[in-house]
């Protein structure tokens, strides 16, 4: 079976792997011209890290750890670990995607800057037009192309009506550990305003994630010079080290910015068309959840596909029932997190009593990893 992959971030690539060790043909399009070697941290968790030890690819994703340290508050309360903030391992996602693509490239085919038009359904398949190249036909489309699916638009209907604002943007880069953290962090609140400021690579580097609250802003999605100008607005006038930590930012090259928002869909498929990872049930772009979520998903959706001969109306039936009690809890925990920022309550003892008080999800154990049987020829 022939199956269209729209996004080559952690869900598609990831996705295409699965597929082809079930025996089917995917294809990925993917609208940046090249592989995507940007993006901040991803904490990985649980299950997750055994999706990758399944793929062969966990020795080589701890070997790209990048060793974030804990981080000390500011106001005396107590040390947050830094599994609380990164999960087990931590990644930066370019690297992440890197090592998925590299696992796939030989067996898979990959449009690069390109995407998806229209989709037309019919009894017998999907029809798929594109941006640039010929329309072409799928037994299957499956929509891994992030909070601003282009797929979830065509087939569900505008973003409005499945996104969720959670009145949180963040802004998050790499820097020298120029702040000499040496293996600890800092976790600074001001009105409305936080930061983390935290050591990673054994204390050679560090990583900052500038939050601010706000309602729905205006701006380009790929205008990352207007993206930092909203920031450095945001937090003008703010003491030390902030100004600091602007200045690392307008010189950042793997700047990331975005609102904290959720994706709330009653169903994941339409027909032949399903959603995976961020598109169709984004917990928060910063939560640190999103690509545990997207490996864990993509191993189901592909699983369940392989047990059902390719009977997509079972399959996917079968990968919702796997992954939504996993979904409802991460998003459950997202709006908890975002409700304790407006509260006021300093950022590390939020995410502490997250921890604490939920260590299953927090390790990312409720969905229990069955081991497929194809009905297809594995290769």
């Amino acid at each position: 079976m022939d199956v269209l992959i729209s996004g080559a971030g952690v869900a598609g690539t990831a996705l295409a792997y699965w597929l082809r060790h079930h025996g089917f043909t995917p294809t990925v399009v993917e609208r940046a011209p090249r592989v995507r070697a940007d993006g901040g941290p991803v904490g990985l968790r649980g299950e997750a890290l055994d999706v990758l030890d399944r793929m062969a690819l966990l020795e080589q994703v701890k070997a790209l750890n990048m060793r974030l340290g804990g981080a000390a508050s500011t106001d005396g309360d107590g040390d947050l670990p830094a599994v609380v903030l990164a999960g087990d391992l931590q990644i930066l996602r370019g690297d992440l995607i890197g090592l998925l693509h590299e696992a796939t490239r030989r067996q898979v085919e990959y449009v690069f800057g390109d995407s998806i038009a229209t989709l037309e359904q019919d009894a017998d398949g999907v029809r798929a037009t594109f941006e640039r190249g010929r329309p072409r036909r799928f037994h299957l489309v499956a929509g891994a192309d992030g909070l601003h699916s282009r797929t979830r638009s065509l087939v569900f209907g505008p973003s409005e009506r499945f996104v969720r604002h959670l009145g949180i943007y963040t802004a998050t880069f790499s820097l020298p550990d120029c702040l000499g953290l040496r293996d600890t962090g800092r976790l600074p609140s001001m009105p409305g305003k936080a930061a983390d400021i935290l050591s990673t690579r054994d204390g050679t580097e560090a990583y900052a994630a500038l939050h601010f609250a706000s309602g729905p802003l205006g701006y380009e999605r790929d205008d990352v010079a207007q993206h930092k100008r909203i920031v450095a607005a945001q937090f003008a006038g703010e003491g030390r080290p902030v100004p600091r930590l602007l200045e690392e930012m307008g010189r950042a090259e793997d700047f990331f910015f975005d609102a904290n928002t959720q994706v709330e869909m009653d169903r994941w498929s339409s027909g032949r068309v399903v959603l995976l990872g961020d598109a169709g049930y984004c917990a928060a772009p910063t939560s640190g959840r999103g690509a545990s979520q997207a490996l864990i998903g993509a191993y189901v959706l592909a699983g369940e596909l392989a047990v059902a001969g390719g009977e997509h109306v079972v399959a996917f039936a079968a990968y919702e029932r796997e992954m939504r009690g996993f979904v409802a809890e991460h998003q459950q925990m997202g709006r908890e997190e975002a409700d304790r920022f407006f509260m006021g309550t300093p950022l590390q003892a939020g995410l502490g009593t997250v921890a604490a008080g939920a260590p299953g999800v927090a390790r990312g154990q409720i969905v229990r990893l069955k081991d497929y049987a194809s009905s297809f020829a594995a290769t």
